[in-house]
């Protein structure tokens, strides 16, 4: 199991980032990927996930409306556009893989190493 997340970067307020997730490792038996975001000293949460077995696309109440998560063209690969980002969406963002888009941590079993977002004001 490999989940590769890269696109992060240091960005102003209102400024605009896509990252990617591709799981290189082509994880058996999961049906979802989702993103995380977890800034120090804070615990991890919930940003966005999607399912290709139901459709399922879900988002954390900060960043609806402003976050995308979409798949490309393999089941492999999944993206986040991030627009509009403000100082509050600093973090170091982990993508995770599973059977379906829970909102927990725990109800993922796969994870990938993280790619920081630093937005300055």
């Amino acid at each position: 199991v490999q989940l590769q997340a890269s696109g992060g970067g240091l960005v102003q307020a209102g400024d605009a980032l896509r990252l990617s997730c591709e799981d290189s490792g082509r994880t058996p038996n999961t049906y979802a990927m989702s993103w995380f975001r977890q800034a120090p000293g804070k615990e991890r949460e919930f940003v966005a996930g999607i399912s290709w077995s139901s459709g399922t696309i879900r988002y954390g109440d900060p960043v609806k409306g402003r976050f995308t998560i979409s798949r490309g063209k393999s089941r492999n690969l999944v993206y986040l556009q991030m627009n509009s980002l403000k100082p509050e969406d600093t973090a170091a963002y982990i993508c995770a893989a599973g059977d379906y888009v829970g909102m927990r941590p725990r109800d993922y079993e796969y994870w990938g190493q993280g790619t920081e977002v630093t937005v300055s004001s």
